[in-house]
This record gives C-alpha cells, structure tokens and sequence, in this order.
C-alpha cells in the first residue's frame, strides 16, 4: 500500500513537471516565430476575416499586392469597352469574345479585391480615389478616353474592327502585367490568376487577330 502510494505521487510530481516544462516552451516559442525579411509578408493577421485568408492563402510579396492593384482597374476597363458592343458590335464572333470578357473578368475583379482586403492593403497603389486616372497611364494597353469615346461613337464593322484592335492592345498589357507577376510574384493564388490571365487573354489576342484579318 505504500509503496503504491509512493509511485502514485511521483507520477504525479512528474507530469506537473512535464506541464510546467511545455508552458515555458510554448511562451518562449511566441517571441520569434515567422519573421519575414524584405518584402515579404507572411500574409493575413490572427485578427483577418477567415473568408480573406482563404481567398489568397500563403505568403505574399509587394509584387503580389501591386499585380491585383493594377489588375483589377485594367479588367475594369476591358469591362467598360465590353460593355460599349451592347447595340454596337454586328460580327458573331466579336459578341462571342465580349461575352467571354465578361463572364471570366468580373470574378478575376472580386478575387482580387478579397486578396487584398485579407492582405491589409487598399483597392488602389495611388493615392487617389482609385479610378482610371489614378495612375492609368502606368498601365500598358490602358486606352485614353480618346479611345472611349472613339469606340462609343461608331458602329456595326467599324465598332468591331476598332474594338478588335484596342482590345488587342489592351490584352497584350495584361498579358505583360501577369508575366512579371509570374516572375515575381510569391502569392501562390496570385501567380494562378496570372497563368490563367497569360493563358486566356492570348488565346483571346489570336482570335482577335483573326478576326481583325477578316473584317
């Protein structure tokens, strides 16, 4: 009985050992976790919505925020042009490709406006209201509002041939935009959006040129 006794207290003397032991572990592990050197981020807070670091999970970099803050008023544009062939563009194929525009641009905008909500950082890299003149013209394949109005102002062939042509330009500056974010980008979820973005709007700059031969 004794002896049982015995081993009962030193048990138990040995696990407020052990739980005393990992209690200072776990207090020291806080201080020094995961920093992140340059300009790396480690991504959202503690304190982030879930639906924000389930939108872009991981890691990110300045390239990754700077690719969806020029992104996203680049897809905006393309949007606004797509929306200028309603009662405008006549050729079949051109309507096609506009409804593509669309159904594949407007998700890309709100995935990317989630990225940068969970990551902390604003819609927009100017300092402005974010709008097209807010640092646009950085932004290759950018139209002018020129070229809007240009585009507003014609129909049937002539609004198709010049929709062909600028949106050609306005793909290929998009396509640009994604590569040096595939080069450069950290954000595995970004760097998906840009190889979707390459791979899409190429397919989409051929079909316009071929489109562009014909008319």
């Amino acid at each position: 009985m004794h002896a049982f006794v015995h081993r009962t207290t030193r048990t138990l003397a040995l696990v407020g050992a052990a739980a005393a032991a990992g209690l200072l572990l776990s207090a020291c592990g806080t201080d020094g976790g995961g920093g992140t050197s340059g300009s790396d981020h480690s991504g959202p807070s503690a304190a982030a919505p879930s639906t924000a670091t389930a939108a872009a999970p991981g890691p990110f970099n300045d390239a990754d925020v700077m690719f969806a803050q020029m992104m996203i008023p680049h897809h905006e544009q393309a949007l606004e042009m797509a929306g200028l062939a309603e009662g405008r563009a006549q050729d079949p194929e051109v309507k096609q490709l506009v409804t593509a525009i669309e159904q594949a641009q407007d998700p890309e905008i709100q995935k990317m406006k989630a990225w940068l909500k969970g990551w902390g950082r604003p819609e927009s890299a100017g300092d402005g209201s974010g709008g097209h003149g807010s640092g646009g013209h950085a932004m290759a394949g950018m139209l002018s509002d020129k070229d809007m109005q240009g585009l507003a102002a014609v129909t049937g062939r002539d609004f198709d041939r010049m929709f062909a042509r600028l949106m050609i330009a306005h793909h290929d500056g998009a396509v640009a935009m994604a590569e040096d974010e595939r080069r450069n980008g950290r954000n595995a979820t970004a760097k998906s959006l840009a190889d979707d973005v390459v791979r899409t709007q190429s397919a989409e700059v051929t079909e316009l040129r071929k489109i562009l031969d014909r008319l």
